[in-house]
């Protein structure tokens, strides 16, 4: 009888380099240096942003020989600043693109070096969410965020730099908005896990485990996540770099978003800008962990150490909506199963499940 053969093949892209740490933004020119990204780098920021440390690394680039252009992000994280990136970059020739803010400038950048098929360093002004070293990008549209995967060799940034004496001092709201990002792989698991059970679907250990460490990573580190201490930064955005690596791993957002990131989106598009991401994805978990029979106790008492919000009076959004954004949750992405099934949450049921959490 002929041997079987083993032909299960993976490929997984990471961030060639990371660097965390304590004014790690004046090794900007050292990491590029060691990296084949050429000479000639966009930098793209906001106007907050550049003053932040924009103008720092493009000080100490363009002191180091680099030839450095300008890019700034006027609109937030949509596809016209996209599109506005990827031409300015095609007019400089630049060889690489460099991202240097919050979330919104993380996102344009890394799309837009994607969509040119350039490398992609990502310098974070704060850790309010995953996008730090994920391979999607949340743009938003007329009906909320809409997640984009990235789907080059520019699929992960080929570098990840996180000065942990900037992140600190960005709104303490934003690194407890991350928190809630990262603790929420913990239901985006189970859900993950129950589509394997249910739907047959694939599922990578590899990228389990890893998102489960980004969030056991806040779980422990609750006692030190604080306003005003740089331990904090350098806890929670290690934790947002193990959950952008463990959807490398498994090539999909699978491993750190389920439900209760659905119920997030849905509820951008019912109230756009009214709660950070991270915020709305932490209390989602609170939630969806209870419907999955797990620990939410848990959940809801980390977030409270931190200081982030557990309750829908928390974020100012009415009672009615969490209702609604329950009830229409599934809708956000109908492919993908989790918790909430095919049908969703009736309203009888989506009330008895925040008000049974202090949701509401």
């Amino acid at each position: 009888m002929a041997k079987e053969e083993f032909d299960k093949s993976k490929t997984m892209i990471f961030p060639r380099e990371v660097a965390i740490g304590h004014e790690v933004l004046e090794k900007t020119a050292e990491l590029c240096d060691r990296l084949p990204v050429g000479n000639h780098p966009l930098v793209i920021y906001d106007p907050i942003t550049k003053k932040i440390a924009g103008d720092k690394a493009i000080e100490i680039l363009d002191s180091n020989g680099y030839e450095v252009s300008r890019f700034q992000c006027e609109r937030g994280a949509v596809m016209y600043e996209v599109k506005r990136a990827i031409s300015y970059a095609k007019e400089c020739n630049s060889d690489f693109l460099m991202g240097v803010g919050g979330g919104s400038v993380i996102d344009v950048g890394k799309l837009a070096a994607s969509r040119s098929n350039l490398p992609y360093i990502s310098v974070p002004t704060s850790a309010s969410h995953d996008g730090i070293a994920s391979p999607r990008a949340s743009i938003k549209d007329k009906q909320g965020s809409k997640i984009l995967q990235l789907s080059n060799e520019s699929e992960t940034p080929l570098a990840v730099l996180a000065d942990t004496s900037v992140i600190y001092k960005a709104p303490y709201r934003m690194l407890a908005s991350g928190c809630g990002d990262s603790i929420s792989n913990l239901t985006a698991v189970k859900d993950w896990e129950l589509g394997k059970k249910l739907k047959n679907e694939y599922l990578s250990s590899y990228a389990v485990a890893l998102a489960k460490t980004a969030a056991i990573l806040i779980i422990e580190g609750a006692d030190f996540i604080r306003p005003g201490l740089e331990e904090s930064a350098w806890i929670v955005t290690k934790a947002l770099i193990v959950s952008g690596v463990s959807m490398s791993v498994a090539r999909s957002s699978r491993p750190a978003s389920g439900a209760e990131h659905m119920f997030s989106h849905m509820l951008d598009r019912l109230v756009p800008g009214k709660a950070l991401h991270g915020e709305q994805c932490g209390i989602g978990a609170i939630m969806m962990m209870y419907l999955h029979g797990g620990d939410w106790k848990m959940i809801r008492d980390t977030l409270r150490k931190i200081g982030a919000p557990t309750t829908a009076k928390e974020i100012g959004i009415p009672k009615r909506t969490i209702v609604e954004a329950l009830m229409h949750a599934h809708e956000v992405r109908p492919e993908r199963y989790t918790i909430l099934g095919n049908r969703g949450l009736t309203k009888e049921a989506a009330e008895n499940l925040a008000t049974a959490t202090g949701v509401i």
